[in-house]
């Protein structure tokens, strides 16, 4: 099957004129991800198999637990939680068969029967290091920070969204001039579409596009500047009559640049 290229979705991304397009996008898949897991899909035992497996991060926790539909967040936490005490269970159980015929050496002082803690510990070698079967047994209690079924969600999107805007940068000629006119990427989004750059273009087309991407980006990074700079410059009482400029939402827009966010969004609730 043909892989997709998320096409309309980067022009309709580009024409919001937001600061980072991929921001944009991954918002957008983040919050139709939400709403299908709490929509009918809770009651969908496939679906609700996979959540139970991958489980969600802090953020997206608290924003199902935000969005609202209280009876599909109960469904969604009844059936992780029977999963996560299994699991539980099953960690435990087998940490104890691994250290089952466990010995204290002669001398010791003590029984002949090891300590819970010791055959808790079973498995480290010299220096307290963790033998390579037992790496990572309490690593699956917090695989949800990388599992979250919302974040890899856009995660195996994302890489089909940066190849779009190489394919339309090679075969639209318009493209790149469309992105000149807009505000360019959050700075780690443009570092993934740099990187993808250099991997996939030869020196001709590279000398063409990254120049220009890095064009894009200073004379965006330098507007944000200005317009936080100004947003400070408005406490001193000298400026206190002055006009605003674009700079009210300096913040929020200096934020989203630096690290790729949207600290001003209202709480997402379905409608």
């Amino acid at each position: 099957m043909k892989e997709k290229l998320y096409t309309i979705e980067v022009m309709d991304a580009l024409k919001a004129a937001d600061e980072c397009p991929c921001c944009y996008l991954e918002r957008k898949i983040e919050q139709d991800t939400i709403s299908f897991v709490l929509g009918v899909s809770y009651m969908e035992d496939d679906i609700r198999a996979a959540t139970d497996q991958a489980g969600f991060c802090r953020r997206h926790t608290k924003m199902m637990y935000d969005y609202g539909n209280s009876l599909g967040n109960a469904w969604i936490l009844k059936t992780r939680m029977e999963y996560m005490r299994k699991q539980l269970k099953a960690q435990a159980q087998g940490k104890m068969t691994a250290s089952a015929g466990g010995s204290v050496p002669a001398g010791s002082g003590r029984s002949g029967k090891p300590s819970l803690f010791s055959r808790w510990k079973l498995g480290q070698g010299a220096g307290g290091q963790t033998s390579g079967s037992e790496a990572g047994k309490s690593d699956w209690m917090k695989a949800s920070e990388h599992t979250c079924y919302v974040c890899r969600k856009f995660e195996d999107t994302y890489g089909r969204i940066i190849k779009t805007f190489l394919h339309l940068i090679q075969t639209e000629p318009e493209f790149l001039n469309q992105l000149k006119a807009s505000k360019g990427f959050c700075i780690p989004h443009f570092a993934d579409l740099i990187k993808a750059c250099e991997e996939n273009f030869d020196d001709r087309e590279g000398e063409r596009v990254i120049p220009a991407l890095y064009q894009l980006m200073s004379e965006n990074l330098d507007r944000i500047q200005e317009d936080i700079d100004w947003f400070i410059d408005k406490f001193d009482y000298r400026n206190q009559n002055a006009d605003w400029k674009n700079s009210k939402d300096a913040i929020p827009r200096t934020m989203q640049k630096l690290v790729g966010t949207y600290p001003a969004d209202p709480v997402f609730r379905q409608k």
